[in-house]
């Protein structure tokens, strides 16, 4: 095995953004960087983070600690290096008009009473209804718009996360979500990978009406065999694999990537430490998880699926998402180079 500890090149980017879409697929970068020009700059400023046949992406949820709108989100997207995404579903659906949780209206982090416990979940319950409403007859036209806004500045959506697919959500809702999917151009949505197997077997045949597959997204609970069931359910279940996630469990990622990759539609990248190290979250290179080598598997076997970064670390001061997944992104390229 190669050094897996890798230090991410620190960036210094500056850009002239404009305000709209086409603007932002023509931006000019001026970098700074000691391994040469990155992809940014490349096709009249779009970027392009395929790297040696490898598509590094990210999951918009590591910009969580920002402005979560689809303009905003573009721009991170942009501003970080980073071609192709998995979207978040707030992000679609609040560019489509969708009613938003007000989550301000309860205080976070604090101890709460059984009443207003009891008054959250009432409130939650009544979006999620109106939501659902919502959902039945949204504007489909917003997202091909989204699709459009995207696809201009360079960026494209290969699976999209929205809160559609749980096991409260309907049979309706789900088939949206996949529709919604479709529009977007991804060819996967994402979920938490359920403990009820008919649960699983419900998504999938709702996903094999529409041709487009399910990647159920596994924390601790990954094993080796923990999407056996959903895989013998339907064809069109299929494995969110993260590979961060597996390692602080305790596992090998190298015998599942090579056994199942055929059934991977995307994979999550973080670098948390191993078990017996404290599982934590640290940035790339400081963590057990052999994202290096996991990296070079992916360029020499050629396979297909995606690598997404997930930001989970602690920001550290002074920095922001942006830079952050930028930093990821350039471990990245080290890593495919080497």
């Amino acid at each position: 095995m190669k050094d897996n500890k890798l230090k991410p090149t620190e960036i210094s980017r500056r850009y002239f953004l404009g305000a709209t879409a086409t603007a932002l697929a023509g931006i000019v970068a001026a970098p700074s960087l000691s391994f040469g020009a990155p992809a940014i700059i490349k096709n009249l400023g779009k970027p392009n983070s395929k790297i040696a046949g490898v598509q590094i992406g990210t999951i918009t949820y590591s910009f969580r600690s920002m402005e979560s709108d689809a303009e905003s989100t573009l721009r991170y997207c942009v501003e970080s290096g980073i071609s192709a995404i998995e979207l978040m579903g707030n992000t679609a659906e609040g560019f489509a008009e969708a009613p938003q949780w007000a989550m301000a209206n309860f205080q976070r982090g604090t101890q709460m009473s059984d009443a207003e416990k009891k008054e959250m979940d009432e409130a939650r319950s009544a979006y999620a209804k109106e939501l659902a409403a919502w959902r039945a007859n949204a504007p489909l036209e917003k997202f091909k718009q989204l699709r459009k806004m995207y696809s201009d500045a360079g960026i494209s959506i290969y699976a999209w996360k929205p809160s559609a697919l749980g096991k409260n959500n309907s049979d309706a809702e789900v088939d949206y979500a996949c529709k919604v999917a479709k529009i977007l151009g991804a060819n996967h949505v994402t979920v938490e990978l359920p403990t009820d197997r008919s649960e699983t077997q419900r998504l999938g045949d709702i996903a094999a009406h529409h041709k487009i597959k399910v990647g159920y997204h596994g924390h601790l609970q990954q094993t080796y065999t923990a999407w056996d069931v959903a895989l013998s359910q339907s064809k069109y279940n299929a494995l969110n694999f993260d590979v961060g996630h597996y390692v602080a469990a305790g596992h090998d990622p190298f015998r599942l990537l090579q056994d199942k990759h055929r059934d991977i539609v995307s994979m999550h990248m973080k670098d948390r430490q191993s078990e017996k190290n404290g599982q934590a979250n640290l940035p790339w290179g400081q963590g057990d998880t052999p994202l290096a080598d996991v990296l070079r598997l992916m360029r020499d076997k050629k396979y297909k699926f995606p690598a997404t970064i997930e930001l989970e670390y602690q920001i550290p001061e002074g920095s922001d998402a942006v830079k952050e997944v930028g930093n990821c992104l350039e471990y990245c390229r080290t890593a495919l180079s080497s």
